[in-house]
């Protein structure tokens, strides 16, 4: 991300009022945006030196050029180390990275031996991507690491096997809404993993707690489990949105599409993977801008240590802001 390079001057997080939805949408949509995949060296290095001049004084104001450097280095590098993430795992990827999987995922009529495939499939894709992005400073172990994606490959195949295995028995419901719930049988897969795994990945932060700061002047005020658990929540609820419009909107569409149109399975494949992507460009955003990157709260709702701090002018400090996390 921009922020890896070096200068005493911050850049504006974003070109978008980040307190309002629509404008975390549009911010939403530039870091997916999959133009930023053909980013090439040199370009890379000219975007460098637009922000390093910006952030050491060189250029003074805000400008086209320096708005599109800053989307180039914050598709392209990672905030702690500075260096570039591995291509298939950079957000600007995220929708073509998944494509494949997806699809996979989304393919009807699996046996038992494709759904766990797949399955497994998206959770090493999952840990994959989380690892490449993940905090530097903080490094999870290995044993952590592992933990997590068992777990989560675990709590995936289960509900999956489980609910193929449930679903054709549920006699009292209509041929059609079998056919239907069996269809979003991978949706409840890889959200249930998805949760389990934001809960094992980040169950430090929830014990611990994490930093609060002031939201009038920006310093430490100390550290929260409460705040901790609203992030880790919240993250966990942008991860079911996440995969909702993706893995529920195209499963249904092709229902209905299979009922008015004779298809031939090239056909078939070919409309699924259409609808895939269509939904993850268009509906990505939307879903991604669900909750604010960095929330503000008000400190009644955290501990009591809260509740009675001043600032460096002997004025209470009513509001306190933290770093949500993807």
């Amino acid at each position: 991300m921009a922020s890896a390079i070096p200068g005493p001057r911050d850049l504006p997080e974003s070109r978008y009022d980040l307190s309002t939805y629509w404008g975390r949408v549009k911010h939403s949509a530039e870091l997916s945006d999959p133009r930023m995949l053909l980013t090439t060296k040199k370009k890379l290095v000219e975007a460098k030196s637009l922000v390093s001049d910006y952030k050491n004084g060189t250029i003074k104001e805000m400008t086209p050029e320096l708005w599109t450097a800053k989307k180039v280095l914050d598709s392209t590098i990672h905030p702690d180390s500075g260096e570039p993430v591995f291509l298939p795992f950079r957000m600007s990827s995220y929708v073509l990275s998944n494509l494949v999987v997806t699809v996979g995922m989304l393919t009807p009529n699996m046996g038992t031996f494709g759904t766990l495939f797949w399955q497994i499939t998206n959770q090493s894709l999952n840990v994959a991507i989380n690892t490449a992005n993940s905090n530097k400073s903080h490094p999870m172990t290995t044993q952590q690491l592992a933990t997590s994606y068992a777990m989560a490959v675990t709590a995936s195949c289960s509900v999956a096997l489980g609910l193929n295995s449930l679903v054709p028995r549920l006699n009292m419901l209509s041929t059609n809404s079998r056919l239907i719930l069996g269809r979003l049988v991978p949706f409840a897969a890889v959200v249930s993993a998805g949760v389990v795994n934001v809960f094992l990945m980040r169950g430090e932060e929830i014990r611990k707690g994490i930093s609060v700061f002031d939201a009038d002047s920006g310093e430490v005020v100390g550290t929260s489990k409460k705040a901790a658990t609203f992030a880790v929540g919240e993250t966990a609820i942008s991860r079911v949105l996440n995969a909702t419009p993706i893995m529920v909107f195209p499963p249904l569409i092709l229902v209905r599409l299979q009922r008015k149109f004779k298809m031939t399975k090239p056909i078939e494949t070919a409309t699924n993977v259409g609808l895939i992507l269509a939904t993850s460009f268009v509906v990505l955003p939307f879903a991604l801008g669900v909750f604010p990157q960095r929330r503000t709260v008000d400190v009644m709702r955290l501990e009591k240590k809260f509740w009675d701090l001043k600032n460096a002018h002997g004025n209470p400090i009513t509001k306190v802001h933290f770093n949500r996390g993807m």
